[in-house]
């Protein structure tokens, strides 16, 4: 190769920039590009009350606001749960499906995403794994997609056409997220995830704003019962299938039936709202015990809530691991759960509640009056779910690894 002379001019371009001027722009560029925040749209089916919902606001609050800026986009609707996001730089997205496939809304979603040119794209649940091929073809660098439980209409996962829906999206996603043991397994056995493309990360609780309440406990506004003299139990929680809360409303009854004396202090309360609420209402009604039970409705004063009730249940028919449930924990509740799903890597069952199997309201009824007829048992389970939920459930360990997630480094 011939050395210049020295009185040999670089070698420019058309626009008359030297090969080390490109280079050192290009350097330039990409050094630009490692320091400015990554941008991640996060992409669900409904932006509610909710435990994802929960957990994308988690993550947009706790991420370090130097590293990430997030816009928020759901296929159908988001409500005032919104308010919960702390930063004022979100972009909020709703697109308003109609009922009904979302392919009419394909080129919109393509064009959106061209728009916001995100870094990662994270979608929730099988609702929104449809939009990650459009993310491909739109050329956004990182797709992870997150299962947080299963569909209201596949509630173990046995739903062969699901199955092949999965395994269709598999190429278009670089990376899965699952909240359990059985959500990570489904994915290795039955979608065929190889293991270096997947990661098991728990949802994880604030256990500074989730504690144990301090005597005399006080009653939200609006609660008709008073704590310390009605012994409350009580759930959190949307008012939906996979949730099953009517079962709770039949153990309620059922426990009163066993020990007909529990009804001069048990009370029943439910907190969220959802298409189950009159069969709920119902099932009281009938009874004769509607006047023990306060539906509530949704509410934002969760933590407030939590620490007035003695007692938490969770009665789901499936579960991935729910938020309410680590809140409950972190509130020191004994905790009555269906062993279902993730909920036994959550409880340990006679150490920090009492797992039952699911739609047996008769082992319900009996594990409340275990905990209404033994207060030192109760306790004694409360304080150890306490110090479960700040052991292995803290929200910065959870925040940690979806940070390395999205950043493609190792969870």
């Amino acid at each position: 190769m011939r050395k210049p002379s020295p009185g040999m001019r670089p070698r420019r371009d058309s626009c008359g920039c030297s090969a080390r001027s490109r280079a050192i722009g290009r350097r330039s560029r990409t050094l630009a590009e490692a320091r400015r925040p990554l941008h991640v749209v996060h992409f669900v089916y409904r932006f509610s009350i909710g435990g994802l919902e929960n957990v994308i606001v988690q993550l947009i609050n706790r991420l370090p606001a130097e590293h990430y800026r997030h816009t928020l986009v759901s296929l159908t609707t988001i409500d005032d749960f919104r308010q919960r996001v702390a930063r004022p730089d979100v972009e909020f997205i709703a697109l308003d499906k109609p009922e009904g496939h979302a392919i009419p809304l394909y080129r919109r979603i393509y064009g959106l995403l061209r728009r916001l040119r995100p870094d990662v794209l994270h979608t929730c649940n099988l609702a929104a794994l449809e939009v990650t091929p459009l993310a491909w073809l739109a050329r956004v660098p990182r797709r992870v997609h997150a299962e947080h439980g299963w569909d209201a209409h596949d509630p173990h996962g046995r739903n062969v056409r699901y199955r092949r829906l999965r395994r269709v999206y598999r190429p278009f996603v670089s990376h899965y997220v699952t909240v359990s043991r059985d959500l990570d397994d489904y994915l290795e056995q039955a979608v065929g995830v190889p293991a270096d493309r997947r990661s098991l990360i728990a949802n994880g609780v604030d256990t500074d704003l989730f504690v144990p309440a301090q005597e005399p406990r006080a009653a939200v506004p609006g609660c008709p019962f008073t704590p310390g003299r009605h012994w409350l139990l009580g759930t959190v929680g949307r008012l939906q299938t996979v949730k099953n809360q009517p079962a709770l409303a039949r153990a309620f009854v059922e426990l009163l039936r066993m020990h007909p004396q529990a009804a001069e202090r048990a009370r029943l309360v439910f907190v969220g709202d959802g298409p189950l609420a009159a069969e709920i209402d119902d099932i009281l009604v009938r009874a004769g015990v509607r006047d023990l039970a306060w539906l509530a409705g949704a509410r934002s004063d969760v933590p407030e809530v939590l620490r007035m009730l003695d007692c938490f249940v969770l009665p789901s028919l499936t579960e991935g691991t729910s938020c309410t449930l680590q809140e409950a924990m972190a509130c020191g509740l004994p905790i009555v759960a269906t062993a279902v799903g993730g909920t036994p890597e959550v409880v340990a069952d006679g150490m920090t509640g009492t797992l039952v199997p699911a739609q047996d309201d008769a082992a319900m009824a009996r594990a409340l009056a275990a905990y209404l007829g033994d207060v030192a048992l109760a306790q004694r389970h409360g304080r150890a779910a306490r110090v479960e939920a700040q052991q292995h459930h803290a929200l910065s360990a959870m925040v940690r690894r979806y940070d390395a997630v999205f950043s493609g480094r190792p969870a």
